[in-house]
């Protein structure tokens, strides 16, 4: 591909993952350039005020992670809200030219999916049927329940350990001991 550079990028249409949407619905498109601060203040400004029930997080590419970082701080904030999350694959057209014309390459036509997601929350109950839905509080019980499992562990292996904070003993089998910096 060094002989040709990229001319043209065309996004092929694909129909919206989440369906019925009502028009009001706010759209935050991440992109991978986009300001987490940015987003989330006026994401939030606009979630705390009343006539506002639903945003919608989308991200392509190297955007879906910071589309969930996004959704995960809005759901920290602000209590109570439901989810639906989708995934799915949007098809990119690129076209390449040759650099050298006379060389008598011919010009490229490249399909590509690149993964995207799609995320709704919502103050409002959502359908409990609909793939990828998780109610409200699901983040917190599940961590609850990990740390639980956690601490129960650390009991049975009695206690911090070594790289707790604890002193570390030499046992003289063939460790060094560090030198000290006087």
């Amino acid at each position: 591909m060094e002989n040709y550079h990229k001319t043209k990028i065309t996004e092929l249409a694909c129909p919206h993952p989440i369906a019925n949407l009502p028009k009001d619905t706010i759209e935050m498109k991440v992109k991978e350039s986009s300001k987490i601060r940015n987003l989330m203040g006026f994401a939030i400004g606009k979630m705390e005020s009343d006539n506002t029930r639903e945003i919608l997080f989308t991200g392509t590419g190297k955007a879906v992670s910071k589309a969930i970082s996004c959704v995960e701080i809005m759901k920290r904030r602000l209590k109570g809200l439901h989810q639906i999350t989708k995934l799915f694959y949007k098809q990119v057209e690129e076209l390449w030219e040759p650099i050298v014309s006379e060389a008598g390459l011919d010009s490229l036509t490249v399909k590509r999916n690149i993964p995207a997601i799609c995320i709704l929350l919502s103050k409002d109950n959502l359908s409990t049927n609909e793939l990828g839905y998780q109610p409200p509080g699901s983040f917190d019980a599940f961590w609850v329940h990990s740390l639980k499992e956690e601490a129960q562990k650390k009991k049975r292996r009695g206690g911090a350990g070594i790289g707790r904070g604890g002193k570390q003993h030499v046992s003289g089998r063939g460790e060094r001991p560090k030198k000290s910096r006087s």
